[in-house]
């Protein structure tokens, strides 16, 4: 006979007696107590975000939240001009982007250095070995390379302060530095450490998993493309970009 399945995770509505969530009684110890990133972090890890680690995590959702009118933002925004009486279709249509091209490649940085941080030999032969292997495979080392940053991306240089004066060990960050380096090494010219290779790094330093740290962006711009649907409301862009698809050149076949 099998067990009955169970969740830790929180109490289901049918549950009136009681309310909680990962173990802990949700109105008198999460609602006013924790912030939302707080909670984030507890619900998907099972544990308490460390005090010194909040203003980390909480950098780490903000940072992508919003960048312009980004390929995510635009997808939502066409979304909306279809389905304007539901917000949530075009908020998760846009969240959706968030993969590896576009905003979530810190779950591939992230698999990499913890690779780095198991490895029992000198870092930057294992680094060494990373670039080689990638340049094998002729693939991209995710992480890093920017269109626009070069040679360095300043979000990148600003997560690592943060979360060094958090009371980071440095670790993972040093890693990251590490294989941009031998990166560089092997280009001739530097490639940019962008800020999902260090949020890689980062939410490694405050221990959130290598599954799970894509969602880490994907929830932070979902609350950035809402945004962009209010302003979509007040102020469209769609026609304009309907207009632009529209002068698009038609030809045959050669």
């Amino acid at each position: 006979m099998t067990d009955k399945p169970f969740t830790r995770i929180g109490t289901p509505t049918s549950d009136t007696k009681r309310f909680r969530m990962r173990g802990k009684d949700v109105l008198t110890e999460i609602i006013g107590v924790k912030t939302f990133a707080e909670t984030f972090y507890l619900l998907v890890t099972g544990r308490d975000l460390p005090e010194n680690h909040v203003r980390t995590f909480d950098a780490c959702m903000v940072i992508l939240m919003d960048h312009g009118i980004t390929p995510t933002a635009l997808v939502a925004r066409m979304v909306h001009d279809s389905l304007p009486d539901d917000i949530q279709l075009p908020m998760i249509a846009g969240a959706m982007m968030v993969g590896n091209k576009f905003a979530g490649t810190m779950a591939g940085a992230g698999a990499i250095f913890k690779e780095g941080a198991a490895h029992d030999g000198d870092k930057r032969e294992w680094a060494a070995g990373v670039v080689k292997r990638f340049r094998e495979e002729k693939k991209f080392i995710p992480g890093y390379g920017h269109p626009y940053y070069f040679p360095t991306d300043p979000r990148a240089d600003r997560m690592f302060q943060i979360a060094m004066e958090g009371g980071a060990t440095g670790e993972y960050i040093e890693l990251a530095k590490i294989l941009a380096e031998e990166i560089e090494k092997a280009r001739g010219k530097p490639l940019t450490l962008n800020v999902t290779g260090a949020l890689g790094a980062v939410l490694s330093e405050v221990d959130f998993p290598v599954e799970t740290m894509r969602a880490v962006a994907a929830v932070g711009r979902a609350a950035g493309v809402i945004g962009h649907i209010r302003e979509e409301m007040e102020n469209p862009i769609v026609p304009s970009v309907v207009e632009f698809i529209n002068n698009i050149e038609y030809r045959d076949p050669d």
